[in-house]
């Protein structure tokens, strides 16, 4: 009983200590009496501060009837804005009284911006706290069907989407600044290999026709199985990787200027399977020895040399199948602000699964995943490349060439996509077709065979900026690599002919 009393005591006795969220009402004050005597403070602060930005619950009222009027066309004074607020007692002085003090007490609209800027900057805090003490909150009592993954994943989302709001950047600019970028942007494709405004596949045709992988673009790559369109993205997106150089800017972040960074999603095939397609490519020796290990000593030290060569690329994988559209909008955010993003790649599109409720139809839950995806390149500023299959409808045509009704539920594909490119190799379909040996088919099917042997078509069916048409490339089968196709009037003049 006495060590119960001694407690009680002790409590009574300790000054309550509460820690109060980070505001800073004199600033919430000093822009809205400036609001109030001149409305073109209002515009200083207009496209980055919201009523919910205020701590003070009235301040939010005055800010938020303040932006009705300004933006009616009408004059927001404390005259105004008493007949929307009432006149209630706030401790001994009324509304009015209250935001004729503000009025009478403003500093000057030059400071407007920085008061705006303090009030901003203090709820971004308060919102931190909130979603700490959510984090802790619900993984204490974590209900039945939320794994922590998934919790990870949401605090991973409000956290880069509060991160990426309210920007002092945006608003009307003058032509002449948009000028000046364009400028920049030309100088840059100038300065980098290939003189291309986007960034570089490696293939030169392809370039010239896309003028590289542009930002915030989502390029579906579609074909049927065993036209290469993995082994195409896995080549293009190693030769970004491999390329990557960057520059220090001046406030120690560091900005790319030829390559990129890439983010490889294998919703198909394991981190080892795409490792050895790539080391199959970059070595020269055939993915299928290596995977027996058939190989001679100078074939392992071909493989050995290419690994080591690849260390150092900024190339990551992420190998986990059956993810949603949300999860991997999460692990993109998190490479691109861990270790910077310039490139996305998703092998491939119906792997996917959409928040949506199970049992919906699957065209609405792909309109969802292509939508994302689209939303994801715009957040990110990267281009995204999304690897689709094709329908089997291609197969009961005599040209097989894939067009953009072949798309499985091509609808929000086709709408949503800023480029469709398909792979088709000929090759494929006419060695299913050898008749018998010795025969005169048989050697019209063998001319035909010399003619399409090695060679792959990329048939651009849609592309929201640039020319649509057919790009041929060279296609290697056994070590999986698409190369420049070398055009006859572009090699050297060959002596003796």
């Amino acid at each position: 009983m006495a060590t119960a009393n001694a407690l009680i005591a002790r409590i009574d006795a300790a000054e309550p200590q509460f820690r109060v969220a980070p505001n800073n009402i004199d600033a919430e004050q000093a822009l809205l009496g400036a609001i109030l005597v001149n409305n073109d403070a209002y515009y200083r602060v207009s496209d980055f501060l919201e009523a919910s930005h205020f701590m003070e619950d009235l301040h939010r009222r005055v800010y938020e009837v303040a932006t009705s009027l300004i933006k009616a066309g009408k004059v927001a004074t404390p005259i105004t804005l008493k007949t929307f607020l009432g006149d209630q007692d706030l401790g001994g002085v009324t509304v009015s009284q209250y935001l004729a003090r503000l009025a009478a007490e403003a500093t000057t609209v030059i400071n407007a911006e920085d008061y705006g800027r303090t009030i901003y900057d203090l709820a971004v805090r308060r919102n931190l706290i909130t979603i700490g003490e959510d984090l802790v909150n619900v993984a204490y009592d974590a209900p039945v069907d939320t794994s922590p993954r998934e919790q990870i994943e949401e605090a991973e989302r409000r956290l880069y989407e509060l991160a990426e709001t309210g920007r002092y950047d945006g608003g009307f600019q003058r032509f002449s600044d948009a000028l000046t970028q364009a400028i920049d942007m030309a100088a840059a494709a100038y300065k980098r290999e290939g003189k291309l405004s986007g960034i570089s596949t490696g293939l030169i045709d392809l370039d010239r026709t896309l003028g590289g992988l542009q930002s915030s673009d989502l390029v579906i790559l579609a074909g049927r199985p065993a036209m290469g369109k993995t082994s195409l993205v896995t080549n293009i997106a190693f030769n970004i990787a491999k390329a990557y150089q960057a520059e220090k800017q001046q406030d120690g972040t560091m900005k790319t200027v030829n390559g990129g960074i890439v983010g490889f999603f294998s919703l198909e095939m394991s981190s080892e399977q795409l490792a050895t397609r790539i080391i199959a490519e970059q070595s020269g020796v055939a993915s299928y020895k290596i995977r027996r290990g058939d190989m001679r000593e100078d074939d392992f030290y071909k493989i050995t040399e290419a690994a080591r060569e690849m260390q150092s690329i900024p190339f990551y994988i992420d190998q986990t199948g059956g993810i949603s559209i949300a999860q991997l909008a999460a692990r993109a955010r998190r490479l691109k602000r861990q270790r910077g993003l310039d490139v996305l790649v998703v092998d491939y599109l119906q792997l996917l699964s959409a928040s949506a409720k199970k049992g919906e139809n699957r065209v609405q839950e792909l309109t969802e995943i292509t939508t994302g995806l689209k939303a994801l390149a715009k957040e990110l500023a990267v281009p995204i490349i999304a690897l689709s299959q094709l329908s089997r409808q291609v197969e009961s045509r005599d040209d097989k060439r894939p067009q953009l009704s072949d798309l499985r539920e091509s609808g929000s594909i086709e709408q949503d996509a800023d480029v469709v490119m398909f792979v088709y190799r000929e090759e494929y379909y006419l060695k299913n077709k050898e008749p018998k040996p010795g025969t005169e088919e048989y050697f019209k099917w063998q001319a035909e065979m010399d003619q399409v042997h090695g060679k792959a078509e990329v048939i651009i069916g849609k592309q929201r900026h640039g020319p649509t048409g057919t790009v041929q490339l060279a296609f290697q089968a056994d070590i999986t690599r698409f190369t420049n196709l070398a055009d006859e009037d572009k090699l050297p003049e060959r002596i003796g002919d």
